[in-house]
């Protein structure tokens, strides 16, 4: 048995459901930032393979995953710098607790 576009396509749904219901279901700040990652890695799973079997020759799905996996990087840093300084005011972080646009 091959392994196929369509095993990966699977995964990449399943990591991405996965990570959709922690971003949704979830309260803790960190978890949510964690289960945005586990969907831009599906996304990047996706890309790969659909880079793999519809264009082998090229490498231009592999460069943009790369690229999205630098700038999940940079979103992560920031992330969590944002929840630290809230953390530093509040004293939580349950995204349910935090009101910073209230007065």
């Amino acid at each position: 048995m091959t392994i196929g576009l369509e095993h990966y396509l699977v995964l990449s749904a399943i990591l991405f459901s996965i990570g959709l219901y922690g971003a949704l279901a979830k309260h803790n700040a960190i978890v949510i930032l964690m289960s945005i990652e586990i969907m831009l890695s599906a996304v990047n799973i996706a890309l790969i393979a659909f880079s793999r079997f519809i264009v082998p020759a090229e490498l231009t799905g592999q460069i943009f995953a790369l690229f999205a996996m630098a700038v999940a990087a940079a979103e992560t840093a920031v992330g969590l710098a944002i929840i630290i300084s809230i953390y530093r005011n509040k004293e939580t972080i349950d995204a349910n607790k935090i009101d910073l646009m209230k007065w």
